[in-house]
Formats: structure tokens, C-alpha cells, sequence
């Protein structure tokens, strides 16, 4: 269930909970005139079911609420009442395969802002895997590609296009490009240093590596990784089952390869950089590319359910 906590300005209150009691999945609807203060207006809160929570939204952005007042929504983890029960039940589909279309395009917004923070992050996962590929320490890799942001903006990407959203495509590519570009120059400094205190060395970097040396060597199976873990990254982000996208983040070769290919450049090896550039954009590519085609296949599937959202006329919650 979804809680929902309104302000709504007083000659469109009627409207919205109108709105609200005519949308199947929807209870526990409270009024509070003139409470609100800035922006002046009435509270107005509901729960509803996840299912039906985004053509909910859309209704009452039609009514210019969040332009005037606002709209404010919450997950609700626990619900003790029949009454949400029912909601949810009347409601079609299953919540874990609903989309909140504006909390999706919230979520990546925030993750896929170039940042300081975001960069440190990025920095510091290309490192530590720098110091797997030269070990030929696949510890050292997994932690780094779940240490790696990257999906973030990944998944920006993918939301903006099927969204349409130019500034979301931009601002996402941005942290992708810069984020990238600033973590293998960084890397490539740390592989100079590392190798003047004689931690690193050439002969680490060409010597047979069992454990890594696929970072740098993409194949056919590489763009199938990348396109089952983007199909499953999306997923996790549009059912809020976020504990997957530990998975996915450990599932591809991005960070690995912008690594490999700081180290490699260090030690002028542009063989093995061209090797891991060409693992890194295959990867991107394919994970972006799954989540545009997972959203997409996802809307079209709720665009069928587009009919079942209102009630019958008469129908009221509870009966």
C-alpha cells in the first residue's frame, strides 16, 4: 500500500477525493479543511494500493494539485486494517509488478546526479578493482562491482527515454561519461603510484589471470550478461525490490573493465585497454538497452489494466 498526504487548494478539494473514491484500490480517505498553512489549503490523505497508485497520480496531476499544492507519497509497511484488504484485493494485478512511473523517474533522478559523493564512489570502485585485476583477485572484483554506482544512471538512461525526459538523458549520461572518465584517470595515477612502491608491475599485468582475464576479453556472452542483468535491475528499481540490484551490480563487467583498462594504460598496454574499453561500452550498452525494453514491455502491460481502474458508478469503499 501507498499513503498519499495532499494539500490541495480549496475549490479543487471536491475534485480530488471524487477522484480518489472512484479509483478502484482506495481507502482510509481523510479531509482536514483549511489545516494546511504553506501552501494555504485542505489536507487531503488516502491510502491506496500499489497497483493502482500511478493512475491515481495522474488523475490528480490533472488537476494541476501538485502545481498549486502538493502531493507527497509514502510506502507503507505495515497495514492492520480490513479495509486496506480489501483495497487491495479490488485493486487488479499484483503490487510487485506495478510501476509508480513519477517514483521511478524521482529514484534515478537522485541516483543519477553527478556528484561528489557519486564520483568518490566510482573512484574508489575502479581502485579496488585495479588491485583485483592485478592480483587476479575475483574478491576483489565482485566488492568492487557492488561498491560501483553505475547503475544509477544506467537506469536514468532507460527511464528518460521511455519517459521522454530530456533533462533526466542528460543529466544521467552525464554522471555516466564524467564518472567514468575522472574514476580510469584517477585509477591510472593510482596504478603509477602503486607501481613506484613497487606494488604494481607489468609482469602481474601480462601474467596469465584465470580469475580476471575475461575483463578484458568480451565475447558473445558478455552482451547476454549485460542484457539479463539490466532486464533484472529494472525490475528490482519499478518493484522496490531493491535487495536484487546487489545482484546485478555484481553480475557485470563495468568497473572491472575501467579498471583494467587505468592499469593497462599505465603500462601502456593498449591491447588490454582497448580489450576492457570495448567490455565497458558493450555492457553499458546491453544494460541500457534491457532497460529500456523492460519499461517499455512494462507499460504496455499496464496500459491493458487501464479500463479496471474505475469503479462501477454507485460503488463505494467498504461495500
Amino acid at each position: 500500500m501507498l499513503h498519499l498526504r495532499m494539500i490541495v487548494p480549496p475549490d479543487r478539494t471536491r475534485a480530488a477525493v471524487e477522484v480518489i473514491e472512484s479509483t478502484v484500490g482506495t481507502t482510509h480517505v481523510v479531509v482536514l479543511p483549511g489545516a494546511a498553512r504553506e501552501p494555504s489549503g485542505d489536507v487531503v490523505m488516502c491510502d491506496v494500493a500499489r497497483e493502482a497508485g500511478d493512475e491515481l497520480l495522474k488523475e490528480l496531476r490533472g488537476l494541476r494539485i501538485d502545481q498549486d499544492g502538493s502531493i507527497a507519497v509514502e510506502n507503507i509497511d505495515l497495514s492492520l486494517s480490513t479495509r486496506a484488504d480489501r483495497a487491495e484485493e479490488e485493486a487488479p494485478g499484483e503490487p510487485a509488478d506495478a510501476v509508480i512511473w513519477e517514483q521511478l523517474t524521482g529514484a534515478t533522478h537522485e541516483e543519477s546526479t553527478l556528484s561528489i559523493t557519486y564520483s568518490a564512489f566510482m573512484i574508489l570502485a575502479t581502485m579496488i578493482a585495479a588491485c583485483g585485476v592485478v592480483l587476479d583477485n575475483a574478491v576483489l572484483i565482485v566488492g568492487a562491482m557492488a561498491v560501483g554506482p553505475e547503475f544509477g544512471p544506467l537506469a536514468g538512461v532507460s527511464t528518460a527515454v521511455v519517459r521522454r525526459a530530456p533533462k533526466l538523458a542528460a543529466r544521467s549520461l552525464l554522471a555516466l561519461l564524467v564518472g567514468f572518465a575522472v574514476a580510469i584517470v584517477a585509477t591510472t595515477v593510482f596504478s603509477l603510484g602503486m607501481d613506484a612502491l613497487d606494488l604494481f608491475s607489468r609482469d602481474r599485468l601480462d601474467a596469465p589471470r584465470p580469475n580476471t582475464s575475461f575483463i578484458w576479453q568480451p565475447d558473445p556472452f558478455s552482451f547476454v550478461v549485460a542484457l539479463l542483468a539490466g532486464i533484472a535491475g529494472t525490475l528490482s528499481l519499478t518493484s522496490a525490490k531493491s535487495g536484487a540490484l546487489v545482484g546485478v551490480a555484481i553480475s557485470v563487467t563495468t568497473v572491472p573493465a575501467g579498471a583494467n583498462a587505468a592499469v593497462a594504460l599505465s603500462y601502456g598496454e593498449f591491447g588490454q585497454m582497448w580489450g576492457s574499453t570495448e567490455q565497458l561500452l558493450l555492457n553499458l550498452f546491453g544494460i541500457m538497452l534491457a532497460g529500456i525494453l523492460t519499461l517499455y514491455a512494462q507499460k504496455l502491460l499496464w496500459r491493458t489494466q487501464r479500463g479496471r481502474w474505475r469503479r462501477t458508478p454507485g460503488a463505494r469503499k467498504g461495500s
